[in-house]
């Protein structure tokens, strides 16, 4: 069953830590309604619940936002949700009640706080349970695990990529956030949740890390660790990365769904004809390295896997992932967990002795980040097996100043040798419209209208191309488009990728430069590799700008989203 959740915003609220003290009797409410600060007042009623009645009731979807109940003396109420006490809902889950041959309580719908509601529907209530001796007892850390789960819930229904926890302990409130199809969004149900509540659901949550550096949540450090659990009952991994920021912690958990298998076909990505022929040409070459470059999360790991996913069977492909993202088909994967403190890289090393043993064709190595995955990196590329990976770095001129860092410490001699980079990649994810009610300017209306065409004669100019083929978001969508609760993803239909690539093993100037470290040479020869216009597909030459100026073009960017990426196309050096 396909949980509700709307209510929550509304029910946080009365969930805040307080002080014990000894409960009095409720008074009645405006029709018959009171309301409940937790289970203390729940048990401290004059006739307290016995039994829950749900079982008794068709009440489908609505389970989780009121819950019929008989009391001691034999009559019935209803839990309900904050916002849900004068539904019509309700009303009819009553007139149910009565038809039953129940009579209903003076006091019929208590109002009580979600996470005891979710306890209730979900059967972890027993009669005559004594209420909870601290805050920190069983029953509130199942309440607060459900509360967690109903956080992850959402991101996972909602394919969100990453579930955000910004902690402001100098306020009574903090926020939720979520990043989908790149946005950084904050649901309106999740809206104004107590700093005290959150700070409990992360300590709660903490408890069930592995590999966590610390017994217990910390807010005053950087923590990371991961987190399984089943989420509408599949296999997710939480990994857990908190910040220490002044105003508090700022937890990231990356939400990875263990059974998600990599694609395989990079145009439904947004690679065009020219790039996805260059990717499987470099497959086919045995030896040296394909490294692809993006920011943090900017698909990285999903193009890789699907690129891997096309290797043949007659290939033995292992990979050393942290953690491992997507199920590669054939594929030996492993995952190699490293703390923060992982200096040594003793867990990391002992694996790839192992590896390098293991007679494979193929080798994935997650990320390239530190000086150990440097040392693999110098130790796999020149061996004859064609290595995979990954690298932070803003462009594909600059992964080879990312690999040869201080960080890193790869020496530029050793990456200029032939063979060794095979194919540099570098890709970003930009909004892709909906081709249903994506507009031309004239569609849109007052100011936006105006900008609009600004910004297409701007394009105009600084491309030489015709621009009467660019199409803007539709901000209110359609039905096509439109998604309940994000407001902000309306008018467009997922993301897609700009790329630009460089294959350094087919030119002597580049490795030249490369080894030199004269990045303004490199670049003039890279562009003078360009055979085809701003609105044709060949890629060769181009950059991950031209990429999107391209997709630009066709109608199938807006321009806006194009230029909030790479900056307005009206400076000297963008044309072409």
């Amino acid at each position: 069953m396909r949980h509700a959740h709307g209510w929550l915003r509304h029910a946080w609220r009365r969930y805040l830590p307080r002080p014990r003290i000894a409960p009095e009797p409720p008074a009645a409410g405006a029709g018959g309604i009171v309301h409940l600060e937790g289970q203390d007042a729940l048990d401290a009623l004059d006739e307290p619940v016995q039994r829950v009645l749900s079982a008794h009731f068709d009440i489908g979807a609505g389970a989780e936002r009121f819950c019929p109940v008989q009391f001691r003396d034999g009559r019935v109420g209803v839990l309900v949700a904050e916002g849900w006490q004068d539904s019509d809902q309700v009303r009819e889950l009553e007139r149910l009640i009565r038809a039953a041959g129940h009579v209903l309580a003076a006091n019929s719908r208590l109002v009580v706080p979600a996470p005891l509601l979710l306890a209730m529907a979900r059967g972890q209530w027993q009669a005559g349970r004594q209420p909870p001796a601290t805050a920190g007892s069983g029953e509130r850390r199942r309440h607060m695990a459900a509360a967690f789960l109903d956080l992850v819930t959402w991101g996972f229904d909602h394919d969100a990529s990453d579930l955000h926890i910004n902690v402001h302990q100098a306020a009574a409130e903090s926020e939720v956030r979520y990043s989908v199809a790149g946005r950084y969004v904050a649901p309106e149900r999740f809206a104004r949740m107590p700093t005290a509540t959150l700070q409990e659901i992360l300590a709660v949550a903490w408890m069930d890390v592995q590999g966590g550096n610390g017994a217990v949540f910390d807010p005053r450090i950087e923590q990371q660790g991961r987190l399984r659990m089943r989420v509408r009952g599949r296999p997710v991994m939480l990994r857990w990365a908190s910040l220490a920021t002044d105003a508090g912690p700022s937890v990231c958990l990356r939400l990875l769904r263990l059974d998600a298998r990599a694609g395989q076909d990079l145009a439904a990505l947004g690679y065009l004809p020219q790039q996805v022929a260059t990717l499987h040409a470099a497959c086919g070459v045995d030896g040296g390295a394909i490294v692809l470059a993006g920011v943090v999360g900017s698909g990285k790991s999903t193009t890789i896997a699907t690129l891997m996913s096309r290797i043949p069977d007659s290939h033995k492909v292992i990979t050393l992932e942290d953690p491992v993202e997507y199920l590669i088909p054939g594929a030996l994967q492993n995952t190699v967990a490293r703390a923060l403190d992982d200096t040594e890289g003793g867990v990391f090393d002992a694996k790839l002795k192992t590896i390098k043993r293991s007679a494979m064709n193929d080798l994935l190595v997650g990320e390239i980040r530190d000086r150990d995955t440097g040392r693999a990196l110098m130790d796999l590329a020149g061996s004859g097996i064609n290595l995979f990976t990954t690298v932070h770095a803003g462009s594909a001129l600059l992964i080879a100043d990312r690999l040869a860092s201080d960080f890193i410490g790869i020496p530029r001699d050793f990456l200029a040798t032939p063979g060794i980079l095979k194919l540099l990649v570098y890709q970003a994810l930009l909004p892709a419209l909906c081709p249903i009610c994506a507009v031309p300017a004239e569609g849109l209306e007052g100011r936006e209208r105006i900008e609009a065409e600004a910004a297409r004669r701007r394009f105009a100019r600084s491309h030489g191309v015709a621009a009467d083929r660019l199409r803007f978001r539709h901000s209110p969508g359609c039905a096509q488009c439109r998604r309940e609760g994000l407001p902000e993803l309306a008018g467009l239909a997922g993301r897609t990728v700009v790329a630009e690539m460089i294959e350094p093993a087919s030119d002597e100037g580049f490795l030249a430069n490369l080894r030199l470290a004269d990045n303004l040479a490199q670049r003039r020869l890279w562009r003078a590799q360009r055979v085809a216009a701003i609105d044709q597909p060949d890629m060769r030459g181009k950059s991950a700008a031209d990429c999107a100026a391209y997709k630009v073009a066709r109608g199938l960017i807006d321009i806006r989203d194009a230029e909030d990426r790479f900056g307005a196309w009206n400076r000297p050096e963008e044309r072409p």
